[in-house]
């Protein structure tokens, strides 16, 4: 979703060339600030109210870039085709916005956690069964068995919330932010 919400941009900010020019500098900052925008609103998770705050930003810029792009292609200048070509490029970018916004609040039902926890006491409990039976203990099976354990969990949940665990997204958003470069 992140290549996809970058080429949307991508895509509709080189079709504000269909629009007259003295009409483009206008849009093409809002597109900037936009964004700008977005990048700011993935930067400041996980605090809710600061990314709640920056998504209402972008959503605010969001409607300003529709309403001027649609009073843009009206006017003497444009090309003839520029709301046929533009219009749908921003209808097509603030889907995939919308889109990528529902993804990062979605999670698996908690039914899934509880079979997970399930599952991995239901291993230990056979584990120790089986070694119950053995005349000596082996500690280090014991040990690697619980890590291993541990770990799977643990990376399982976590990679469900890839910008607020340890497990993050390295260059998440490096697509978008080389868009934002191609603006200048």
């Amino acid at each position: 979703m992140l290549a996809e919400e970058a080429t949307a941009i991508h895509t509709a900010y080189l079709r504000l060339d269909l629009l007259p020019r003295e009409h483009r500098p206008a849009l093409q900052e809002l597109f900037r600030r936009y964004v700008d925008s977005r990048l700011a609103a993935f930067h400041k998770m996980p605090d809710a109210q600061a990314t709640a705050a920056e998504m209402a930003r972008s959503e605010q810029l969001q409607q300003r870039i529709w309403q001027d792009a649609l009073a843009v292609t009206e006017l003497p200048g444009a090309h003839r085709d520029a709301g046929k070509l533009l219009v749908p490029a921003l209808n097509n970018m603030f889907d995939i916005r919308t889109l990528r916004t529902m993804s990062m609040q979605i999670h698996p039902p908690t039914i899934v956690y509880v079979l997970l926890f399930i599952v991995a006491l239901l291993c230990a409990v056979l584990a120790g069964y089986r070694m119950a039976s053995a005349r000596h203990r082996s500690w280090l099976h014991i040990l690697i068995f619980a890590v291993i354990t541990v770990v799977v969990v643990f990376v399982i949940l976590d990679l469900d919330y890839l910008r607020e665990g340890l497990i993050r997204l390295q260059d998440a958003d490096r697509l978008l932010i080389e868009t934002r470069a191609a603006m200048n």
